[in-house]
């Protein structure tokens, strides 16, 4: 039709109606088409493709008739051109280009080769806008190829770059044949661009003029089903490794002893030899005899974790246990024999932090398997492929799911978090059965042995797997919460681990230990439903982060024995007074207000920066916060064992470097960003990249694989970091 319209042919469009066969097509010129709040978009240049009729015969001659009409009162000119659609069937592992506008849409046809059952449809274009959606449709007239129909039938993705979606023969077109369609939307909004034409009027079409795209589509074959046995037996192969070194390393050591000579007896490396005194050697536990009286009656020198020198009363002995615990608690100096004469009464605990991860594991994975279900369901049944975050240059569907591979690659937290769980096993036995032989080295020598913690993170590293597993069925910012939930508990449980090992009488109880992971992970979920550009949000967050530091801080440098009630605030007053204004003196615990103050500055940091950033992924940031936390304590640790007098064994600075250099690699990995639900389904697949191992994991893939391998390392760390001291009198160990 020529152009310009006059305000009546707009009113009253030319309406051409194309019949065939088997189809029915209709479209008006100029075409009206509707975007969001109603908003009118006129388009002067129309061409439809015809639908092609299944034929019989390898030539037939098909007619087809065009209805033209209008209910105008005036004469309206129009130019109707049939054109034949060169290349209209796409050749497999060949790109085609093509231009494409919103009234102007294309489609091609496909058929599957022979031998070829699996294929993916890979559709790219240089520029980002106009915003297109791509579509695969079975061979049916007739073909929905409009803004407002192409979501009817077959599976759809919008476009801003790139899209690519994986067709099986069998599973979705079992006629061996499919179109490729593309439509440009009529509005940049579903792809993340910005809604233009402002101010507008409801009522008046706007001319957007020529909304072309250049598109470039191959159709290539996808992975073979020889590609998922391999994928499948290299993730056994790597993790079920790992259960066979784990069986022929004692297995060695122990060829290795019964074949030399028996190794005389390890030195006990104790603060006392440290500091340049004999070593102690007796088992007398709790005695009081001549070779152990002498010795506290002597003048020591200045300790080494402390900056300033103290009296030998500042020191916890073997004669203080009996003594009130609000005492030994303030001392300078602290042992651990003090706080671990009657092991047993904690063992009620520690069942209870193993018992009670796995009663919240049972309650919180089933609702979830449930949800992820419904999201893979809802996707397969409407084709809506924006549902769901993949990396689809790199998912390979299996049955009913889309990324079988993103699973897979999450089977390595659960075997992993299993073998931790045997090793666990198989210590507990060991350390019992030592018991009852009344092995002087088990009951009176080495840190307070307590397992349940680590029951727990083997179980939060199992349930790690299990949840990222569900997640990654379809990756959205809905269930995000589902893949990080177990990955704060894990750092928690560290956390209490590693505070644990010097303070098994004062470590906080399972009910309020989970109690407090439950408010982080309330907070994560109201972060990433509310967070988003939320001033009032992160106003709150920033300040109960800051008082929970503060708070913390406190009970770890007083060691728990302080209040909160109403006089918390006068005797604060009282200790600013005395210690900061009437007399200036340096802080009791040297170490562990440098700890401290380390540990604010770090996180009031991180909350001023969440307060002026407003981090997008706050789940992550939450986690970051976690992580850092537990790195600066583990330092921390470290630091302060060594100042001790204590040494790393062979296998836990193994297992450091190995784990440092496993997780380094890790990270890696993970800042790949194949896809973010942070932004529009459009613009995540912009980061989508291709396979990089095996032709069947991609670089999230490797994030699992090292994760979790790391994870595992990380855990043995904590296992063997304290091995040392199993030879050193309880009450000579230091507690910091």
């Amino acid at each position: 039709m020529t152009p310009p319209f006059s305000p009546l042919q707009k009113e009253t469009p030319v309406l051409f109606v194309v019949r065939q066969k088997e189809a029915v097509v209709s479209f008006q010129v100029p075409l009206i088409l509707r975007g969001l709040y109603q908003r009118k978009y006129l388009y002067q240049d129309v061409s439809r493709t015809l639908c092609q009729p299944q034929t019989k015969k390898e030539v037939d001659t098909q007619f087809f008739y065009v209805d033209v009409s209008t209910l105008s009162r005036e004469n309206a000119s129009y130019q109707l051109r049939v054109t034949r659609v060169e290349n209209f069937v796409l050749r497999t592992g060949e790109h085609f280009g093509f231009n494409a506008t919103a009234a102007q849409p294309q489609y091609f046809k496909y058929e599957f080769p022979e031998g070829v059952d699996s294929v993916i449809v890979k559709v790219t274009s240089a520029a980002k806008f106009p915003c297109s959606v791509i579509s695969v449709q079975d061979v049916l007239c007739p073909v929905y190829d409009l803004d407002n129909n192409v979501a009817f039938i077959g599976m759809y993705q919008t476009m801003t770059k790139k899209a690519a979606i994986t067709v099986q023969v069998r599973k979705d077109y079992p006629s061996h044949s499919f179109y490729v369609v593309v439509v440009v939307k009529t509005e940049d909004e579903a792809c993340g661009g910005a809604l233009r034409f402002y101010p507008y009027s409801k009522d008046e079409p706007v001319d957007q003029g020529n909304r072309l795209k250049t598109l470039d589509v191959v159709v290539s074959p996808a992975v073979t089903s020889q590609a998922y046995v391999g994928g499948m037996l290299f993730v056994l192969g790597v993790f079920l490794s790992f259960y066979l070194l784990t069986v022929l390393i004692p297995l060695a050591n122990l060829c290795c002893s019964l074949a030399g000579a028996p190794p005389p007896p390890a030195p006990r490396i104790t603060p006392d030899s440290f500091l340049g005194r004999p070593a102690f050697n007796s088992y007398s536990y709790g005695s009081f005899g001549e070779s152990f009286a002498p010795r506290l009656l002597q003048p020591r020198g200045p300790r080494l974790d402390s900056l300033s020198s103290v009296e030998e009363d500042d020191y916890d002995t073997l004669a203080d246990i009996e003594s009130d615990k609000n005492v030994i608690r303030t001392k300078v100096g602290l042992h651990a024999g003090g706080q671990a004469l009657d092991l047993s009464k904690y063992d009620n605990l520690e069942m209870g932090r193993s018992m009670n991860i796995a009663t919240i594991a049972v309650f919180y994975a089933l609702p979830v398997i449930q949800l992820v279900i419904t999201y893979q369901t809802v996707v397969n049944v409407t084709g809506n492929q924006d549902i769901c975050y993949y990396n689809f240059l790199c998912a390979h569907p299996l049955g009913n799911l889309s990324a079988f591979n993103n699973i897979l690659s999450n089977l390595g937290y659960i075997l992993l978090g299993l073998l931790f769980l045997l090793i666990i096993l198989q210590r507990e036995i060991n350390y019992n059965r030592a018991l009852m032989r009344n092995d002087l080295q088990a009951v009176e020598c080495g840190i307070p042995k307590h397992f349940g913690l680590f029951y727990a993170m083997g179980t939060a590293l199992m349930m790690e797997g299990l949840l990222s597993a569900c997640y990654h069925v379809c990756p959205n910012y809905t269930n995000f919460q589902f893949d990080t939930s177990f990955m704060y508990m894990i750092a928690g449980l560290c956390m209490l681990k590693l505070y644990q090992k010097r303070h098994p009488d004062i470590n906080a109880s399972a009910y309020s230990a989970y109690a407090c992971l439950a408010i982080v992970i309330f907070f994560s979920v109201v972060g990433v439903v509310f967070g988003k550009g939320n001033m009032a949000f992160w106003i709150v967050f920033s300040v109960i982060h800051i008082l929970s530091t503060l708070l913390l801080s406190t009970q770890l440098y007083y060691m728990g024995r302080w209040k909160l009630d109403s006089g918390i605030l006068r005797r604060i007053l009282h200790v600013l007074y005395t210690d900061c204004i009437r007399q200036c003196s340096g802080p009791m615990y040297v170490d562990r207000m440098v700890l401290l103050v380390m540990g604010n500055i770090i996180n009031w940091s991180l909350a001023a920066y969440g307060l002026i950033m407003h981090p997008n992924d706050f789940a992550s940031y939450l986690l970051a916060i976690g992580i850092c936390n537990l790195l600066l304590y583990f330092a921390f640790y470290i630091i302060m064992k060594l100042r001790s007098g204590e040494r790393l064994k062979l296998i836990s600075l193994l297992c450091i470097v190995c784990t440092s250099v496993v997780w380094g690699f890790a990270l890696y990995f993970f800042f790949q960003g194949l896809s973010t639900w942070q932004k529009t389904p459009a613009e995540s697949r912009e980061h989508n990249r291709e396979c990089v191992l095996l032709n069947f994991f991609d670089d999230h893939d490797v994030w699992h694989f090292l994760s979790s391998i790391a994870m595992f390392g990380s855990f043995l760390v904590l296992l063997t970091l304290d091995d040392d001291l199993d030879t050193v009198q309880r009450d000579k160990i230091y507690v910091f």
